[in-house]
C-alpha cells in the first residue's frame, strides 16, 4: 500500500542531494579560462615546521651579531618577506549547462565571502563539463596547479574524487559523497566534504527526538523519491542507534500528490497503534496532505524540505498556517536575520516579480561557508569553528591524519503559517 513513484524537479533533486547528483568536467585548457587574479609559479603551503630558537646572547649583542648566531645574516633595516599567496581554484559547471543556475548561486556566495576577507588569497574559477571523467580531469588538473581545491560540486563527483587515491591537495568538497551501505565513504585525509545534506539533516532531527519524545514507536514517512528514501533510512538508523524504535512507510504518489487510499490506511494505523511522533521525508505540500490525515495532535519532525521560504516575506498570504506546530531544522540563511553571520552578508538581488527560491538561496548560503572554510584551511588552522551562513561549523583538518566536518543547523518550528527558530537549541 505504500508503493508508488514521483518525478522531481531539477531544484528539488539538487537540493535533496545537496544535493542532486550532478558530474561536472573541464574542458581542454580550461583550468586558466576565469582567473580572477594574474597567474603566477604555483607557491606552496608555508610549512607547519617551526624555525629553530635562536641561541640566546648576552644583552647588549648587537643585531649583526644576533643574526649570524642563528645562521642567517640580517641587516636592522630588513623588511621580512612577503608570505607567497594562497591559490585557491573553485571548480563549477558550466553556466550554459543543466545546473547552471545552482552553480551560479554557489559562485555567488563564495564571491561575496573572498570579497570580504582575501588577504594574502590568489583565486580563479574554473568552469567544467558534466561527465565524470571530465571531472576527474578537471580535478587532477587543479591538485597539481593550486594550493587548496574547492568542488566538486555533486555526490557522485565528490564520490570519485575521494575514491581516486589523488586527492594531494587540501579539498573542500561542495556536497556529501554517496553513502556505501548504512556507512558514510571514508574521506581521504586532506578532504573535506561540506555540502548540505538531507541524511545529515536526518540524523540531526534524530538527536533532536530523542531528547524529547513521549513513548512509543516513531513512524518514518517517504515517497519513492531518493532523496527522501535516503532521509528516511538515514533517520532510521541513527534514532535506532539511540535505542528508539523506527518503522519506515512509502506512501504512492499518484498525479504527483499523496496516494489518498496510502493516507487513509496510513491514519488508520496510526489510530491504532498511536506513535510517539511521525518523521516526515516529504516537502511541504505532502506535509500539509499527511497533516490533514493524521490531525494536528500528532507531533511531526522533518527537514529543510518542508521549508519553501526564504527570509524575504513580501507576501503576508504566503504562509503555511496548516503546518503550524511541525518542527524542522534548516539553516540560519533561511530562518535568522538577526544571526551575526546573516547580517554580515547581502542577499543577492531578484526581478521583483520572481518567487525566492530557498534551493537557490541554500546553495548562495552554502557558497559563502565553502569559502571561510577553504580560508580557514589557507591560514594553516588545523581546527576551528565558525558560526556560519549554514549553521555552526566545526572543522579538522590536520595534514596527514583525520579530517572532521561537523554542521549543527537550526531547530525551527511553524508559527503563523511560517517556520521560526526556537528559542532552546539541543
Amino acid at each position: 500500500m505504500f508503493t508508488g513513484s514521483k518525478k522531481m524537479t531539477a531544484y528539488a533533486a539538487l537540493l535533496a542531494g545537496l544535493l542532486a547528483p550532478w558530474m561536472v568536467a573541464l574542458p581542454a585548457a580550461a583550468a586558466d579560462s576565469v582567473p580572477l587574479l594574474a597567474q603566477a609559479a604555483t607557491p606552496t603551503l608555508p610549512s607547519a615546521t617551526s624555525d629553530p630558537a635562536p641561541l640566546a646572547l648576552p644583552p647588549g649583542t648587537s643585531p649583526e651579531m644576533q643574526s649570524a648566531a642563528s645562521g642567517v645574516l640580517t641587516t636592522p633595516s630588513a623588511a621580512p618577506a612577503a608570505a607567497a599567496p594562497i591559490r585557491m581554484a573553485l571548480l563549477l559547471p558550466s553556466r550554459t549547462g543543466a545546473f547552471g543556475a545552482a552553480a551560479d548561486a554557489v559562485r555567488t556566495g563564495f564571491l561575496t565571502a573572498y570579497s570580504r576577507q582575501k588577504e594574502n588569497i590568489q583565486l580563479a574559477i574554473v568552469e567544467t563539463g558534466d561527465s565524470a571523467p571530465d571531472m576527474q580531469r578537471a580535478y587532477d588538473e587543479a591538485a597539481g596547479k593550486y594550493d587548496i581545491v574547492i568542488g566538486p560540486l555533486s555526490r557522485s563527483a565528490v564520490t570519485a574524487v575521494a575514491q581516486s587515491g589523488r586527492v594531494s591537495k587540501p579539498t573542500v568538497a561542495l556536497a556529501q559523497p554517496d553513502m556505501n551501505g548504512e556507512t558514510d565513504l571514508q574521506l581521504p585525509a586532506q578532504m573535506l566534504a561540506v555540502g548540505l545534506s538531507i541524511d545529515e539533516e536526518a540524523r540531526q532531527v534524530a538527536n533532536w527526538v530523542e531528547k524529547e519524545k513521549a513513548p512509543g514507536k516513531i513512524f518514518a514517512i517517504s515517497t519513492n523519491i531518493a532523496w527522501q528514501k535516503r532521509a528516511a533510512r538515514s533517520f532510521q538508523l541513527r534514532a535506532r542507534q539511540l535505542g528508539l524504535q523506527v518503522e519506515t512507510l512509502e506512501l504512492s504518489t499518484p498525479a504527483n500528490a499523496l496516494s489518498a487510499p496510502g493516507l487513509a490506511q496510513l491514519a488508520k494505523r496510526v489510530e491504532q497503534e498511536k506513535p510517539a511522533l511521525i518523521f516526515v521525508a516529504l516537502d511541504a505540500a505532502q506535509t500539509v496532505q499527511l497533516r490533514s490525515a493524521v490531525g494536528n495532535e500528532l507531533p511531526l519532525y522533518g527537514t529543510s524540505q518542508i521549508n519553501p521560504y526564504t527570509l524575504k516575506r513580501d507576501n503576508p498570504n504566503d504562509k503555511l498556517p496548516e503546518l503550524d506546530g511541525v518542527r524542522l531544522v534548516d539553516i540560519p540563511w533561511q530562518l535568522q536575520p538577526d544571526n551575526v553571520a546573516v547580517a554580515r552578508y547581502p542577499r543577492p538581488a531578484i526581478n521583483d516579480n520572481e518567487r525566492p527560491s530557498p534551493d537557490l538561496a541554500r546553495l548562495y548560503a552554502l557558497g559563502i561557508d565553502a569559502y571561510r572554510v577553504a580560508y580557514g584551511i589557507a591560514q594553516r588552522q588545523s581546527g576551528f569553528d565558525i558560526d556560519g551562513v549554514t549553521g555552526r561549523l566545526t572543522v579538522n583538518m590536520i595534514g596527514g591524519g583525520t579530517t572532521y566536518f561537523q554542521r549543527q543547523e537550526t531547530q525551527a518550528i511553524y508559527q503563523d503559517g511560517w517556520p521560526v527558530p526556537m528559542a532552546d537549541q539541543y
